[in-house]
């Protein structure tokens, strides 16, 4: 009777784990420490006119708080202003004055990522 009991705790308990995994992997459930994934992405707006654009390829997103970290330490560059996709796991880097490629990797790679590639 007791290790009934305790099987059935331990199934109910990985049902539960299981269900949030497959949200995580989804991008549908708060991981990260981000709470319940509500939070709005910031928008830069550059303060001259586009000299060109970077796709910088990103591994290790997960959810919409991946997506707002990586877009804000992008932003917090000078001169530029990013949009980043979940799905195709990449950001769109807009800059109105010269943007060193070191520069961007490691804004994103400080926010816990990993850099696959940058092209112009």
């Amino acid at each position: 009777m007791e290790n009934g009991i305790i099987l059935l705790i331990i199934v109910v308990i990985l049902v539960f784990a299981v269900k949030e995994s497959i949200k995580h992997f989804r991008g549908e459930g708060a991981c990260c420490g981000g709470g319940s994934g509500g939070s709005r992405i910031p928008k830069k707006k550059l303060s001259g006119p586009v000299l060109g654009k970077k796709t910088v390829r990103i591994e290790g997103m997960h959810c919409k708080n991946c997506v707002k970290s990586v877009t804000e330490a992008i932003n917090r560059l000078e001169g530029a202003s990013a949009r980043v996709s979940l799905g195709e796991k990449k950001a769109v880097v807009s800059y109105d004055r010269p943007l060193d490629d070191a520069a961007l990797k490691e804004a994103v790679e400080r926010a816990g990522f990993q850099v696959v590639s940058i092209e112009n």
